[in-house]
Parts: C-alpha cells; sequence; structure tokens
C-alpha cells in the first residue's frame, strides 16, 4: 500500500494539529459523499491542512466511497491514498470485516477505527470480545500499526458510573486502545452534561487512555444554539478540562472549565497554561469528530489562537 502523506502543519501551533476528524457526511452536515471527499481534498492542499485527521466513514459506506476513489484502474492516474477513519456499524465481529475491507485497498489508509459497545448488560463481557478481536487483527498483521482503535462507551446519563462500565474501561486499557465520547447529537438528550463529560474525562485519565470526543463539538467555546436551544460543549473548553483534570483538578474544577461560556475567560486560561502544557494534553485529548471544518478553524482564527489562514488552496 502506498505511503499516506502527511499535510505540512507548520502553519499551525502543536497544540492545534490534527484535532478535527472531518465527519462531514455524518449528521447534521450530512454531506453527499463525492462532495465531502473533494471539499476533504481542497482542505489538505490549504494552508491549514495540519488541522485535519482523518476522513469519517461509517463500514457500510465503504463499497461507495472506494467506488468513488477508484474511478480509474490505471496506476497513472492514481490519487493518493485517503487517510480514513472508520466507524463500525456493528458489534466485535463486524470489526474485522471493516478493517479487511479499508486495509486491501490501495486508495484507502486506515488511520482509525470506532466502535461501539452496545451489551449494556455486560460491558465488561463486550469489551474483551472487542479487544480479543482487535488483537487477532494485529496478531494477523491486518491492522496497520497507524491505526488507532477506539471504543465508545454507553452514555453515563448522569448518574455514577456503574462496576460494568469502569470494567469496561479496564479492559480497553489493558489493550491500550482508545475511548470516544459522544459529546451531542441531533436531539436534547444527546448532550451529556458538562459533569457527566468531566466524569468520561477523569475516569480515562486515570487510566491513561487517550480519547476522542464525537458529535455537536464543532465550536470552540460552550453556547446554547440559538436555532435548536441545545448546549454544545467547546473543544477548547475539552482541552482545557482534560488539561485541569491531568494537574489534579477535581471533578467540581473541571466541570466548571467545562461550563465556561466566556470566550475571554477561556482564552485567558490557554494563555496561562502556554502552549506547551496545553500540546501535552493533547497527547490525551487526541481529537474530535466534526462535520464542519470551517467552524472550528474559524473559531480559532477569531479567537487569535491561529493566523488568519485562507480557507481554499493556494
Amino acid at each position: 500500500m502506498s505511503t499516506i502523506p502527511d499535510p505540512n502543519p507548520s502553519a499551525l501551533p502543536e497544540e492545534y494539529r490534527a484535532l478535527v476528524d472531518d465527519a462531514a457526511i455524518f449528521p447534521p452536515g450530512n454531506a453527499p459523499l463525492p462532495r465531502a471527499v473533494e471539499e476533504h481534498r481542497s482542505h489538505r492542499a490549504a494552508a491549514h491542512a495540519g488541522l485535519l485527521g482523518p476522513f469519517v466513514v461509517s463500514d457500510t459506506r465503504l463499497p461507495e466511497l472506494i467506488a468513488l476513489l477508484r474511478p480509474d484502474p490505471s496506476p497513472q492516474e492514481a490519487a493518493p491514498p485517503l487517510a480514513v477513519g472508520v466507524v463500525v456499524t456493528g458489534g466485535a465481529g463486524a470489526i474485522e470485516p471493516a478493517v479487511r475491507w479499508a486495509g486491501r485497498e490501495d486508495c484507502l489508509g486506515l488511520r482509525a477505527v470506532e466502535v461501539a459497545l452496545r451489551d449494556e448488560a455486560d460491558l465488561e463481557h463486550n469489551a474483551r470480545r472487542m479487544t480479543t478481536a482487535v488483537d487477532q487483527l494485529v496478531a494477523d498483521g491486518h491492522l496497520p500499526g497507524e491505526a488507532d482503535v477506539y471504543v465508545e462507551p454507553p452514555r453515563l446519563s448522569d448518574g455514577p458510573p456503574s462496576h460494568s462500565w469502569l470494567a469496561a474501561l479496564d479492559e480497553v486499557a489493558a489493550m491500550d486502545l482508545r475511548l470516544k465520547f459522544r459529546t451531542g447529537g441531533v436531539s436534547a438528550d444527546a448532550f451529556p452534561t458538562a459533569r457527566e463529560l468531566a466524569t468520561c474525562i477523569e475516569a480515562s485519565l486515570d487510566r491513561e487512555l487517550p480519547f476522542k470526543c464525537t458529535a455537536g463539538l464543532h465550536n470552540a467555546v460552550r453556547h446554547r444554539d440559538p436555532e435548536t436551544g441545545f448546549e454544545h460543549h467547546g473543544f477548547l473548553n475539552v482541552l482545557l478540562a482534560t488539561r485541569a483534570s491531568l494537574d489534579g483538578a477535581d471533578t467540581e474544577r473541571v466541570t466548571a472549565v467545562l461550563e465556561l461560556t466566556e470566550p475571554a475567560e477561556l482564552r485567558r486560561l490557554i494563555e496561562d497554561a502556554g502552549p506547551a502544557s496545553l500540546a501535552s494534553a493533547r497527547r490525551w485529548f487526541t481529537s474530535f469528530g466534526s462535520c464542519s471544518v470551517r467552524e472550528p478553524l474559524q473559531d480559532l482564527v477569531h479567537l487569535d489562537l491561529l493566523p488568519d489562514l485562507p480557507l481554499e488552496p493556494a
């Protein structure tokens, strides 16, 4: 398989590199796949290319994506492989076919696999089945070393973590995998409270587990959407909350950071933390999936955290 070219990240500070996984085809954006791929490639050729992580696609749409990327089998016409993160829509048994399918295509470069824990009655057993499946794929040489595996536990829904939920995270930690936390969706109840998200962040860091976030997290600062009334988390809030937890802050303080809504206050905390400290926090808060790349970019520019980069390729 061809080597996947990485974008030149020199235009971005380290703490914001590869921060946004391009989930343009997922709700609420629901971009048509051809347009989403075209725009992703445009972003990859732009000055802000270093902000991007992989293009996120579900396993059920892999055939469509492959057909789109390989209209002409001629090697002379082949484009560089598209770095992808594949969302597995089934359980543990669906991981192997998704990884094999993505891994055998020269037009794709598998960078991440994301799978949700579904059996809430026995999360620990479900997590063990997933880690076993991943372990076998690694042993068989089907899962490339550059591909990270993210396991999404069920929402806590503001209750305390159950023994089963915590035991499932222990299983994930035992295999050195990663976690994925849902931070929104298309209904109000899909958005966790700040305290619930703080609990998830602390549980992840307690086990030295990197994590990503998904859904509803495309703006820098916590805010209420004027059209839907949904209270959205901010990705800078999450970054600063991660840093606070790493520095020993308790749940109340981490929650308070997640609840901040004043851009000036977040800007002050970012300045106080400093670039090196925030870049270190990114080892744990790895990225977030967003149906928009422009919105997080524009927020960072408006907060004077990035240079005013052109949105189009040079």
